[in-house]
């Protein structure tokens, strides 16, 4: 949806004539939607990009705006709370494309809640950006729908490529998912890679979102014995109480979760079974390889979500610039015609290059944003980045 502000410029007070020459000049506002968790135990991710596309959209008003066919657009964002499930995901759906009138949904969060934001989006020719790691929701069929951080298809086979490489010793995986569309695809996937890389899967189990009592999904998983367990997609607060449900029991192995994206959020119900948990969507930005800007905006984040940065958020920084960069090109804010030329933009991502978008070997189209795969481990109790890949 794109609406007017009345902003007062250009005022001059003739104070002896007791004339204003002044007029009111209209400022066009691109709302961005927004289908995150802000609750429950994703909800630092939810609040975290809620964080970075408003932090995105001033940069932009800051720097001058959109240009667009000699007018000037500035972004502005709008949330809701899909609670991570499909049916707050079709009720958020609804608010944001029925209600609100929202053209470009600047990020969302989930698989199960943005197949149905997909579903209804579609229908309305509207603009999505997504970071839900489910393949169904990519490809040829969806053509307005862009992927703004690495997922499955790119993390797993350079992720658990390097994990084998770096403990050759260990050749047995027990696997745990959420029982959701996310959880089931990171699943099916991760399997088949796991054993081209020379594991055998012990087992892989499913677990409800929600839960709150992991002494027995823990116990199952120690008395496996593996020499890895991986917990795909499980968020950060679940995933902290299974590893210190593990370490209680006694487990000691090799510790992943895929979708990690940084020590805080494990440490906060984990404490010190954090320690060596191997991640694939952390970023971290202490030392020399980080920019003053990020170093900047990241500490800004942890005083306000009480965590550093990740890759899940920093889609929501990205695809703000993304479709500045797109409807320039354009010259068009219509969301059919932005979402054909976005596959041929570059753009600066938070990440501190110059990236576009890729995927069609795989997908079927240039829909997934070309982003660097950072190899993450919690050493010391800080997340420490220990191999960045390109996909």
């Amino acid at each position: 949806m794109i609406i007017k502000k009345q902003l007062k410029s250009g005022a001059a007070v003739l104070a002896l004539a007791g004339l204003i020459a002044g007029a009111a000049q209209a400022e066009e506002v691109i709302r961005l939607g927004l289908s995150v968790p802000l609750s429950g135990a994703a909800a630092v991710w939810g609040k975290g990009a809620e964080f970075l596309c408003n932090t995105a959209a001033r940069e932009i008003r800051e720097g001058g705006g959109v240009s667009v066919g000699g007018e000037t657009y500035n972004f502005e964002c709008l949330s809701y709370d899909n609670k991570y499930n499909a049916a707050e995901g079709t009720k958020v759906a609804q608010a944001l494309l029925n209600r609100e009138g929202v053209k470009f949904i600047g990020g969302s969060l989930g698989t199960a809640p943005v197949q149905a934001l997909q579903a209804l989006a579609e229908r309305q020719d509207v603009l999505v950006f997504t970071v839900a790691w489910g393949a169904s929701i990519k490809g040829v069929k969806h053509p307005m729908t862009f992927t703004q951080m690495n997922t499955p298809g790119e993390i797993l086979p350079l992720l658990i490529a390097y994990i084998a490489k770096e403990h050759p010793e260990a050749k047995s995986v027990a696997m745990l998912n959420p029982n959701d569309a996310t959880g089931k695809e990171t699943e099916t996937l991760a399997g088949d890679i796991w054993a081209k890389n020379g594991v055998d899967v012990a087992a892989s189990d499913f677990y409800e979102r929600g839960t709150t009592e992991f002494q027995p999904i823990a116990a199952r998983l120690a008395s496996l014995k593996p020499a890895i367990i991986d917990l795909g997609a499980t968020p950060p607060a679940d995933a902290g109480a299974i590893f210190k449900e593990l370490d209680v029991l006694g487990w000691k192995g090799v510790k992943v979760v895929e979708v990690g994206t940084g020590a805080d959020g494990l440490k906060a119900t984990g404490g010190d079974a954090a320690e060596g948990v191997y991640m694939g969507a952390g970023v971290t930005f202490e030392g020399n390889a980080a920019t003053d800007h990020q170093k900047a905006i990241n500490e800004q984040a942890k005083a306000q979500i009480g965590e550093s940065l990740n890759a899940v958020q920093i889609g929501f920084y990205d695809s703000v610039y993304a479709l500045k960069a797109a409807m320039e090109k354009a010259g068009s804010v219509d969301p059919k015609i932005v979402a054909e030329v976005l596959p041929q933009v570059t753009f600066k991502s938070f990440y501190g290059e110059e990236v576009g978008f890729y995927g069609k070997e795989l997908y079927g189209r240039d829909q997934q944003m070309r982003l660097p795969i950072i190899v993450t481990k919690v050493i010391g109790g800080t997340l420490a980045e220990v191999a960045r890949l390109k996909p």
